[in-house]
């Protein structure tokens, strides 16, 4: 099997509390894989530690086959793993394609030059446009970043994690608060990224994680229940009982 992503007992601890326990991970390359459990079940807290934005209390990372554990977050980046946020990041006064070129000429090290200046360099604006179309703002992209639906945004901001080039993309929530009718565009998108790259996905609404992953982890108390397909997780007795059963499949993460 070739893994984009390999984590071994991966766990986060703050002084006596555990946050993360032992939590392991083989996630195939290319595949479309979430993340569910019920509230305080650890997920954006693995999300930490996998990515490095908190150092990991004990367990391996490993990206692509090589070891990631001891790498700061940025240079996990540079190693091909990029993740969105809850709450997005942007430059609201900013147009959706300034914003995204300011993330692709920061990757090729000229984050110091102000974007203006980076006018003449048709590569940048290129790559960063076509960026844009990819996650379907083309028609926005002269148009400032506040003037953009709550949804759009989150299209922006993964445009914007798609310009570091990554091999592994993790989205955390990326519909929270975002209306149905967007939510559902936004993983039209997310299902219509290349097959070559490796999406894992936070995500509390039931509906999608179905319709969108084609392998499911069930996070519970900082532990691993179980995993495997959709189908497998919504018949699964245990799931049910401590997170779809609960509140049916629109389940807050």
């Amino acid at each position: 099997m070739n893994l984009a992503l390999d984590v071994e007992n991966l766990t986060l601890r703050f002084n006596s509390f555990v946050a993360v326990n032992k939590v392991s991970m083989a996630v195939e390359a290319g595949s479309r894989r979430a993340i569910i459990g019920p509230n305080g079940a650890g997920k954006t807290s693995f999300v930490h530690a996998l990515t490095g934005a908190i150092a990991a209390s004990a367990g391996t990372v490993r990206l692509c086959g090589a070891d990631a554990t001891g790498l700061s977050q940025a240079a996990r980046v540079h190693r091909g793993l990029a993740r969105t946020f809850q709450i997005n990041q942007l430059f609201a006064g900013l147009t959706v394609l300034e914003n995204v070129l300011i993330a692709v000429t920061e990757r090729a090290g000229r984050a110091g030059v102000f974007w203006r200046a980076l006018a003449a360099e048709r590569q940048a604006i290129d790559e960063a446009r076509s960026l844009v179309e990819l996650v379907g703002l083309g028609a926005r992209a002269g148009d400032e970043v506040s003037a953009l639906p709550y949804g759009m945004r989150r299209l922006v901001e993964i445009a914007i994690a798609l310009a570091t080039r990554p091999k592994v993309l993790i989205l955390d929530e990326p519909a929270a608060g975002v209306p149905t009718t967007q939510s559902e565009a936004i993983f039209e998108r997310i299902a219509a990224l290349p097959r070559d790259l490796t999406v894992l996905f936070i995500e509390h609404d039931m509906n999608l994680v179905f319709r969108f992953a084609e392998r499911i982890t069930v996070l519970v108390a900082g532990e691993v229940l179980t995993e495997g397909t959709p189908g497998e997780i919504s018949r699964d007795e245990r799931v049910r009982e401590v997170y779809l059963g609960r509140r049916g499949h629109h389940a807050a993460a």
